[in-house]
């Protein structure tokens, strides 16, 4: 159970919103779906990995 995906609740300004729905459709996903795209494209960014790889272990000095 530890792979299921987490629900929470999003509130999106209505421009952002339908922004949001035009660039999915263009893309051919859903919103939600772009939604976690975007989100995993910034988090590859930020952490110069694939967010669903295991973090590097630090090595102690």
């Amino acid at each position: 159970m530890a792979d299921e995906a987490k629900k929470f609740l999003l509130r999106l300004g209505p421009h952002v919103f339908d922004e949001l729905r035009r660039w999915a459709e263009q893309d051919m996903r859903s919103i939600n779906g772009q939604i976690e795209w975007l989100l995993r494209q910034a988090l590859r960014e930020r952490l110069g990995r694939d967010p669903d790889d295991a973090p590097a272990k630090k090595k102690k000095a």
